[in-house]
């Protein structure tokens, strides 16, 4: 049983192991796709794969589309060389149910796999003749917070978009430079309308992509390098609209215990590919049942009525909400304390956490008890239900092979909005006070803790990849687990840091808590045990 276009042949072979198969005709979808692409997506990476490729599956299979998805890949174009290409851009979904059920479905709605690589010249035009089309309604991004970026860690403008904003639209090298000369050739095709729908998962995605577009567009059209009319087409919302939008999914990197079911099955050629960008990627992507994507209802070009597939249009003022709730209290900080504290106490599976009365005690508190009460209500979900399941059905899941060390990556970036905001609500609230958050400092102090690259056993382990490692890791290399030092002086920078912690912890009154807290975890062995026994227990 190989997964491609001749090895899905024998269908009957693939159903009698339990395999959902894609129930429309993939040759007249490719055709009618390729002809006139309706929705183009930045990002073939596994929430993709599990998420938007499976809704579009649905509707394929329910008569409710007659086209599929074309994908393009930026940054590792190994992913579709080694990957999408080889297999007919046919993938596996295992989805892993809290119940202990596994299903499987072989997902075909991706028709064509194209590489944003503006040195090929057949694979750049091929994506300007899809920027050209009538028909394109749609381009969506999962690219990572990262992606948008336009400035390294210290603020400096990286050399390859330096290099782009000199040299123009014809041939860019950086990422967003080869998305801004993509839209500027819909531009040129008759100023064409199309939404550009970041869903990624941070906040008010879209206006991190079109902050990066504009600066594209306005430095082109400064230096005539585009003509001057591109960037009052950026900036035209009856042609141009940049969506907010509130993305759900836990999809963890392919499992070797998943790889295991599959090939029990009698599916080949499973291995995982580790490219030259150390992206691991396989022909089968695992994840959660649950899943959520809300998107501001702002489609220039008309969209098709996806919301048959789940995902929930709505105004921009819900999506905020609807995302603050989330990614500010109901589920990011509650996983960005279990994976740093996983990370300090050995864990390997977040799953395993939710057995630790402690830890569990630790994100129940910061979910319910520190941030329910500043959560504005967005009325499509329901905040408590939505931690509620995310405590007893989504993090416990034990057939969810997620890592702390996972989603550990880039915690810099993160805090500012996971915790952050719901500091500065308790700053602006009549009737709540900062000093009554107690574990939400615990977590900043257990992240200075953790930049020690030291566990509770004393072993040392790896950190996971962050932008502002060398920034902040000077911070705390001084330090020795039991070892008298000058915490205060040593963290003041970094305490005093907006950017990381989204407010200034000595303003807030919060930074001797943080200092506090950081020197009892780093006094001994077995400290951090003891500082969540003390404070959580």
């Amino acid at each position: 049983m190989k997964l491609n276009q001749q090895g899905l042949e024998d269908q009957a072979q693939w159903e009698q192991a339990g395999f959902g198969l894609p129930q429309f005709d993939r040759e007249a979808v490719t055709a009618a796709t390729k002809e006139n692409p309706f929705w183009i997506h930045f990002g073939a990476g596994n929430i993709f794969r599990a998420f938007q490729a499976n809704v579009v599956q649905n509707l394929l299979n329910a008569g409710e589309l007659d086209r599929g998805l074309i994908v393009a890949e930026g940054f590792d174009y190994e992913i579709v060389q080694k990957m999408n290409r080889p297999h007919d851009d046919y993938s596996i979904l295992v989805t892993l149910k809290a119940d202990g059920n596994v299903e499987k479905t072989v997902v075909g709605s991706v028709v064509e796999s194209c590489i944003l690589d503006s040195e090929d010249a057949v694979e750049y035009e091929r994506l300007k003749e899809i920027f050209r089309k009538d028909s394109l309604q749609m381009v969506s991004f999962t690219i990572t917070e990262k992606g948008y970026s336009l400035v390294n860690g210290k603020g400096e403008l990286l050399p390859a978009v330096e290099s782009d904003f000199l040299t123009g639209p014809r041939k860019p090298v950086s990422y967003i430079g080869k998305v801004a000369s993509l839209l500027y050739t819909r531009y040129q095709a008759g100023e064409k309308p199309v939404a550009m729908v970041s869903m990624d998962n941070c906040s008010h995605n879209g206006d991190k992509l079109y902050a990066a577009v504009n600066t594209f567009a306005e430095k082109w059209t400064e230096n005539g390098t585009a003509e001057t009319g591109f960037l009052a087409y950026v900036n035209n919302k009856e042609k141009v609209t940049f969506p907010w939008s509130m993305i759900d999914k836990i999809t963890p990197r392919p499992d070797a215990s998943v790889e295991a079911i599959l090939k029990a099955d009698g599916v080949e050629e499973l291995e995982p590919v580790i490219t030259s960008k150390n992206t691991y990627v396989a022909p089968f992507v695992n994840a959660e049942e649950c899943e959520y994507l809300v998107i501001e209802d702002a489609f220039p070009n008309g969209r098709p009525a996806l919301e048959k597939g789940g995902l929930m249009f709505t105004e921009r003022e819900t999506v905020d909400k609807v995302e603050k709730m989330k990614v500010c209290t109901c589920l990011n900080p509650l996983h960005t304390a279990l994976a740093i504290f996983g990370c300090l106490l050995g864990y390997k599976k977040i799953s395993e956490e939710m057995k630790d009365a402690e830890l569990k005690k630790l994100v129940e508190t910061i979910g319910y008890t520190e941030g329910l009460p500043v959560v504005v209500n967005p009325g499509v979900l329901d905040p408590k239900e939505f931690i509620d399941t995310v405590l007893n059905v989504r993090v416990p899941n034990p057939f969810m092979p997620d890592t702390p060390q996972r989603i550990a990556t880039d915690t810099s970036q993160k805090l500012a909005i996971r915790f952050g905001e719901t500091i500065k609500a308790y700053q602006a609230s009549p009737k709540l006070h900062v000093t009554d958050l107690k574990l939400i400092p615990l977590v900043f102090a257990g992240w200075l803790r953790y930049l020690m690259a030291v566990d509770d056993e004393g072993n040392t382990f790896d950190l996971s990849p962050d932008p502002l490692l060398e920034t902040v890791r000077p911070y705390v290399e001084g330090f020795r687990l039991g070892e008298e030092a000058d915490v205060e002086t040593a963290l003041k920078p970094v305490l005093a840091d907006v950017k990381i912690f989204g407010v200034d912890l000595y303003k807030a009154g919060m930074a001797e808590k943080v200092c506090g807290y950081f020197k009892e975890m780093a006094a001994a062995k077995g400290a951090v045990r003891a500082v969540l026994t003390k404070y959580v227990g």
